[in-house]
């Protein structure tokens, strides 16, 4: 037996794409001003920019796909965060007058970019990104999307003072941007929403009802994923970093069973799951977390094999595919092969 693998969106950077990233800024996951940055280090590559950045993402292709990996990512190469790169295409965000918030429910602190008018499509931009990436293999590229929750988590609102009103003009935005996807011919859309695992509540009251509006008149042959990890460490090897408590995945698991989500990601490799919450899930389908992103250690084969043989007492093998935790970003380009090449030899041998 075979089970598909992906990765979950970011990929370690090569050296000469000398882009911001959030995974090795020195204040930590975030920047000080994080779309300043990114323009001044695109300015300094030059007039060569876009080729070094191409090359960059041909080489997260190419990496993830000869590890073995069936579904791969784009990289994110581009983007400094998965997040603001997104809200640059955005009206109603200055990313000149920031303002300090607590994010991720107090995990840190940093100057974000404000909200101060209405949200809606500047430009598209996601259609471009997914056609560069799938140039370089003939594999179904997926490609990734902050969510509305977390979009608003990660920026300091202060123009709508409304957290449902403001995630609902967000999710009308993204659905743009997911539609036009969907077009071109993209099979594998995933908006990112960690906060879901952070604040349960929120998620049940509006959040699902977003994401609804999202993924709303997206094809049957795209398969409608959303990743809710439980939150990135500032750096490799840490073990104190606070994470959701470990029970929101269960309170919102029947919420996804009868949401329009096909594939749903779950992290279980820094920290296990009790893999009955496999059982909530009759129809969607696992992206199952079997290493870890933020431990220097790789997992050997066989320890990921018997995780995912674990899993597979709770769950058919058709609905459960083997991923990283989250994106691969604090690892470096060695470690985060030698995780794949791990977690696709066990993947085809469970």
């Amino acid at each position: 037996m075979s089970l598909l693998t992906t990765c979950i969106g970011a990929y370690p950077k090569p050296d000469y794409v000398k882009l911001p990233d959030w995974f090795n800024h020195p204040a930590g996951p975030d920047t000080a001003d994080p779309t300043k940055q990114w323009l001044d280090a695109m300015a300094a590559l030059g007039p060569d920019a876009p080729e070094i950045i191409e090359q960059g993402i041909k080489q997260a292709v190419t990496d993830q796909v000869g590890c073995g990996i069936d579904i791969p990512t784009d990289g994110e190469i581009i983007r400094e965060n998965y997040i603001h790169y997104h809200c640059r295409y955005l009206h109603g965000f200055d990313f000149v007058n920031l303002t300090e918030k607590e994010v991720r429910g107090g995990a840190y602190s940093a100057k974000l970019p404000s909200i101060v008018g209405p949200v809606s499509v500047k430009q598209p931009y996601i259609v471009k990104d997914w056609k560069t990436a799938q140039a370089y293999t003939d594999k179904p590229l997926k490609i990734t999307l902050p969510g509305p929750m977390t979009i608003s988590d990660t920026n300091s609102d202060i123009y709508y003072n409304d957290p449902k009103k403001l995630e609902s003009d967000l999710a009308e935005a993204l659905n743009l941007e997911v539609l036009a996807l969907a077009d071109a011919g993209c099979k594998h859309i995933q908006i990112d929403e960690p906060v879901f695992a952070r604040n349960p509540k929120n998620a049940l009251d509006f959040g699902f009802e977003n994401l609804e509006k999202a993924f709303h008149g997206c094809p049957d042959h795209v398969a409608r994923t959303v990743h809710m990890c439980c939150g990135y460490p500032d750096k490799l090897d840490r073990t104190d970093y606070p994470k959701a408590d470990p029970d929101s995945y269960f309170q919102i698991a029947d919420a996804i069973e009868d949401s329009t989500i096909d594939v749903v990601s779950f992290e279980d490799a820094h920290r296990h799951n009790d893999l009955s919450l496999l059982e909530h899930f009759k129809n969607t389908a696992i992206i199952f977390g079997a290493v870890a992103i933020a431990k220097s250690r790789v997992e050997p084969v066989e320890e990921i094999r018997e995780r995912l043989q674990a899993a597979l007492q709770h769950i058919d093998a058709e609905r459960l595919l083997a991923a990283p935790d989250c994106g691969l970003g604090l690892l470096g380009r060695e470690l985060a092969m030698a995780k794949l090449r791990n977690l696709s030899e066990a993947a085809r041998s469970v």
